[in-house]
């Protein structure tokens, strides 16, 4: 179960721009205007506590629903 990872992708014009790992627990931008966004992101440290705390809530509660 440990492997179980949350992700949140940014998208703009079809192109993934920023994501969110529970894994690295923090955004990574995959383009210049994702990197600006990602380190935005990246200092609001309730928006960060609530992504990580998703994998709990979200991917753990519906592991048996597959």
């Amino acid at each position: 179960l440990k492997d179980i990872q949350f992700i949140y992708s940014d998208y703009y014009n079809k192109l993934e721009v920023a994501r969110f790992d529970s894994n690295v627990g923090k955004f990574v931008g995959y383009t210049t205007f994702g990197v600006k966004n990602a380190e935005t992101w990246n200092k609001d440290t309730s928006q960060i506590a609530a992504l990580r705390a998703q994998r709990e809530t979200y991917c753990m509660n519906n592991i048996g629903v597959d």
